[in-house]
């Protein structure tokens, strides 16, 4: 007779841990965007991290070597994952406004769910399903709400089209490359240590972005303006997006089905307001409160331990 395997929870904990720590870092990285260039911070971001998983690159005695398409899969979530979702989002963000940022990015989890289905063959059951609508309604009632002075679209065109719509394809653009960065991460935490993978990627995300980083740094002149608590909040942002976050979620990813973890993208918006709630001095309307519940409610519905047995040999057990 097999037994029910046990709930991962240390796994759904460390997803969660992984886009709380996401959310708390873009709320507090604000003062950081208004005193470096974006493709300067992002480089020293990618800096800061390759300092500190050096030693984590070495190859573990109990893993396969890297092959070439092993390289080809981490190559893709550094350029889709972090390379072009920080350009896309931070560039969006920029044309259009934070509500509709907000209702797009509450795609994330249903985009996860439809690549997992398409290119790893994970099918959605009802409680998977549901948990991803909950996730979706509860994101996007919060951004519908969220609107506020200052955060006005861009005006004019460009090639026909009005600056506004670029920003939304680009906000979308970036929903996709988040998708692509879980699935890909499902497929590599099958190979390879989560420490190695976030040391890996961070260093192909070093290389794309140097050019642009080293462009930016030749032309800012304002070292001699960062305070020494830009500096300690520099050092946070570059060890939380780089290292913690990304070995967090690969933790997390290596027992959990890639459409099930999409659903703990909701801690992100949910963490990012409870940071400006907290030491920001923003408020919540009643139905920013309760789109938070009806978010909350779909990582209950994810985390649920299943009816049916399945297999002994998960590999979350143990």
């Amino acid at each position: 007779m097999s037994a029910r395997p046990a709930t991962p929870w240390l796994a759904y904990g460390s997803l969660a841990a992984s886009m709380a720590l996401v959310g708390s870092y873009v709320a507090l990285s604000k003062p950081l965007v208004a005193a470096l260039p974006v493709f300067l911070l992002a480089w020293l971001r990618y800096l800061i991290g390759a300092a500190a998983m050096v030693h984590w690159l070495r190859k573990p005695a109990s893993e396969p070597a890297l092959d070439r398409h092993t390289h080809g899969l981490l190559f893709l979530q550094a350029l889709l994952g972090n390379f072009l979702f920080s350009l896309c989002m931070l560039f969006g963000v920029s044309l259009t406004t934070a509500s509709a940022a907000g209702v797009i990015m509450a795609a994330i989890p249903a985009v996860v769910a439809l690549q997992s289905a398409l290119f790893l063959r994970e099918r959605l059951d009802a409680r998977s399903g549901a948990a991803v609508a909950l996730a979706a309604v509860g994101i996007g009632l919060f951004s519908l709400d969220k609107a506020a002075p200052g955060a006005a679209a861009a005006h004019g065109t460009w090639l026909g089209m009005p600056l506004p719509l670029w920003g939304n394809a680009l906000v979308f653009a970036a929903v996709v490359c988040e998708a692509a960065y879980v699935v890909i991460g499902k497929r590599l935490t099958g190979q390879l240590g989560a420490r190695r993978i976030a040391a890996i990627i961070n260093l192909w995300g070093l290389a794309l972005m140097t050019p642009l980083g080293l462009w930016a740094a030749l032309r800012f002149d304002g070292w001699a303006l960062l305070s020494l608590g830009l500096w300690a909040l520099l050092l946070f942002y570059g060890l939380a997006a780089s290292v913690w976050t990304v070995w967090l979620w690969m933790t997390g990813l290596r027992h959990v089905p890639a459409a099930r973890a999409g659903v703990f993208t909701v801690m992100l918006p949910i963490s990012a307001a409870t940071i400006g709630v907290l030491f920001m001095g923003e408020r919540l309307t009643p139905l920013q409160w309760l789109a938070f519940g009806v978010a909350l409610v779909g990582l209950v519905v994810a985390t649920l331990p299943g009816r049916t047995p399945t297999r002994t040999t998960d590999p979350s057990a143990g």
